[in-house]
């Protein structure tokens, strides 16, 4: 097996629409301390690190007062970085990870750490708002983390009725694909390419 290292990371992204400070550790055990001035967003990355198994620590505000859409971007950006970060040359991971179910929602959830950046996101939704969240933004959180990340994720809505459970499965499948990927399987680079 590759050696154990900790495969933490810290990144801040100041600016003129949001202010954040992220921690990750991705050896977790599903800690979290999450501020956020949008709920909604604080209660998805809570799901994310306790069924990704990954721990979480962040103080993050945005210009809500126009929307929750920088706000929701750069979350998912400071995400991306901060995994890419701990992963470091990404030896020995497993790369490939896929899940997600809740109550009558069914979300298919495919992740690649591919060095790609690439969304599909297929997930048609009852509702406009939960609260005062414009549930439109979970994509632009997803576009954000792939970008982040370089990764590769496609997300497809199979079944659901209820806007909050729709979006509770993308996020638990997420943690789910993201906690299958990043586990350490061997020691070689997941690729015929030689890099990631």
């Amino acid at each position: 097996m590759a050696s154990k290292r900790a495969r933490r990371s810290s990144v801040k992204r100041t600016t003129k629409e949001t202010a954040i400070k992220f921690s990750l550790n991705i050896d977790g055990t599903g800690k979290y301390n999450i501020k956020t001035n949008e709920p909604f967003l604080t209660h998805m990355l809570e799901q994310l690190c306790r069924h990704g198994s990954v721990d979480m620590t962040v103080d993050a505000v945005g210009d809500v007062e126009i929307d929750s859409h920088h706000l929701a971007e750069d979350l998912g950006i400071t995400l991306g970085e901060a995994l890419s970060d701990a992963l470091g040359d990404k030896k020995g991971i497993r790369r490939f990870g896929s899940a997600g179910v809740l109550d009558e929602a069914l979300c298919r959830v495919v992740l690649d750490i591919s060095g790609r950046t690439y969304l599909d996101y297929n997930v048609k939704l009852p509702v406009k708002r939960i609260g005062t969240f414009d549930v439109e933004l979970v994509e632009e959180f997803f576009n954000g983390f792939v970008r982040g990340a370089k990764a590769t994720l496609h997300i497809d809505k199979l079944k659901g009725k209820n806007t909050h459970h729709v979006l509770e499965s993308v996020f638990k499948g997420f943690a789910l694909a993201l906690k299958d990927a990043v586990k350490v399987t061997g020691e070689s680079l997941p690729s015929t390419k030689g890099k990631l």
